[in-house]
């Protein structure tokens, strides 16, 4: 055991030491193809999360390590297997929970892939591979932290520490608050780590302190009973397509702001950033302008956003001339932070119930909600992150919001108000998340891991 003021250099050595075995393991997992989704096979996220499990089996720290599943409440279909481990606190310690997922987006189309997706290629000193970012490395991060706090204090530390390791985020975590609920006494803890954000660049840690909400429906748009010859009737009837491009259209102004009466905006202040950062985070080319008005990252963090993420229309392959009687529709709604995500619903049904155009008859289908959300900072854990991320990375932490959704944080809410939730990541602006060539910056995934051993660390120092 070392002494009091050795420990956290004694902690930062190990966690620099486990950084190899970290990637390595990694890069094992990155070869399982835990996609999900339905149409894919279930068996390789039940072998991603044995995997896991036998991670966390190795570390000789946990009460226990379980495989578990939960029922959907909507469908009572059984949820996709989470890795759930429990190590209770003594002598007055907190306890941590430590959040990651281990499934992965599908891939997409593989020839825009520059390496096989799930095979882990390092290239420019980034490992690249579908889930490589996108959370398996988050589960690295907690995993490579405890091997840090075990080699430099020894297995019988004092913090309580749970682990959930979710089996179903990226496919909507629809079993998530039954899991919760299921097993509220084994995940309940003084501090979350929500390990599936990201930094403010390769170099510079963030805390995650606002995230937009979601709301995601298809939008099914009828105007004929069946289809019709378009030289024909064409000019005189309207078709499916038509109406959909009339209607979709009006959800933006004219500088592709969002035009949707009752959506909120945030007045919050944001940093600096420049178009230029802006151009080469997000690969927006020269002369393709920036939508929307205020300050850019207002527009991503505060303000409302609407995108088609889905079509069904016929493919230029196969066009015909027709008449089309029916389109849907996939939209992906980001909510501004403070607004209820079914008040915004509500709100984006009316808008486009009321400019439907032509008699076009619109149905509603596959309605998911995902809450925004405010994290509170004055608590003290919070300030116990940015100092171990400031001491893990060099450079002190800058608070940021996020334009993308954790929908289920609004669950860990609920379930555990007490809790102090840190939302943190591994991923930089150039990681790619759910594209092809989604990589992990090697150092940022460094700095990651040496951040949560210090704050690990930290918090077995600390009697509540």
């Amino acid at each position: 055991m070392t002494s009091d003021t050795s420990r956290p250099e004694a902690v930062r050595e190990a966690a620099l030491g486990a950084v190899p075995a970290a990637l390595a393991d990694l890069g094992a997992l990155v070869r399982i193809p835990s996609i999900a989704f339905p149409g894919f096979d279930r068996a390789e996220v039940q072998r991603s999360a044995e995997a896991v499990s036998a991670l966390v089996d190795e570390l000789d720290l946990f009460d226990r390590v379980e495989i578990k599943t939960a029922v959907i409440p909507e469908t009572g279909e059984e949820g996709m297997p989470a890795v759930l481990a429990t190590r209770a606190a003594k002598n007055g310690r907190p306890t941590i929970l430590l959040y990651a997922h281990h499934d992965v987006q599908p891939v997409g189309d593989e020839d825009l892939w520059e390496s096989p997706p799930f095979e882990p290629t390092v290239r420019d000193g980034r490992i690249y591979g579908r889930g490589a970012a996108d959370d398996k490395a988050g589960i690295m991060a907690h995993v490579g932290a405890l091997r840090a706090l075990r080699e430099a204090l020894g297995a019988d530390f004092d913090l309580g520490v749970n682990l959930f390791f979710e089996g179903e985020e990226e496919a909507g975590s629809a079993s998530f608050a039954q899991f919760l609920a299921d097993n509220a006494d084994a995940l309940r803890a003084d501090v979350i780590v929500v390990a599936d954000s990201g930094n403010w660049d390769a170099a510079t840690p963030a805390l995650t302190v606002s995230l937009r909400g979601n709301v995601r429906f298809t939008l099914d748009i009828e105007t004929l009973e069946h289809a019709s010859h378009s030289g024909m009737f064409g000019g005189a009837v309207p078709d499916a397509m038509m109406a959909a491009v009339r209607l979709l259209d009006t959800l933006w102004d004219e500088d592709g702001a969002v035009a949707v009466d009752g959506l909120t905006s945030r007045d919050a202040d944001t940093p600096e950033y420049r178009e230029e950062t802006l151009r080469d985070e997000a690969g927006l080319p020269d002369g393709v302008t920036p939508i929307g008005r205020d300050s850019i990252l207002s527009r991503i963090w505060n303000k409302p956003s609407v995108t088609i993420t889905g079509i069904d229309a016929p493919t230029v392959k196969n066009a015909s001339n027709t008449l089309a009687p029916k389109t849907s529709v996939v939209l992906s709604c980001r909510i501004a932070p403070g607004q209820d995500a079914r008040e915004a619903y509500a709100a984006i049904e009316a808008h486009l119930r009321a400019n439907a155009p032509f008699g076009a008859r619109l149905a509603f289908r596959d309605v998911d909600f995902g809450n925004p959300f405010l994290v509170d900072t004055s608590g003290w854990a919070v300030s116990q992150a940015r100092d171990a991320l400031a001491s893990g990375y060099g450079v002190d932490p800058v608070d940021i919001g996020v334009g993308g959704s954790i929908p289920f944080i609004a669950d860990l809410v609920r379930e555990f108000p007490g809790a102090q939730i840190l939302v943190t990541g591994v991923e930089d602006p150039h990681a790619r998340a759910h594209s092809p060539n989604e990589s992990l910056h090697i150092e940022t995934f460094r700095h990651a891991l040496v951040s949560e051993a210090l704050l690990l660390e930290s918090l077995d120092a600390t009697v509540r």
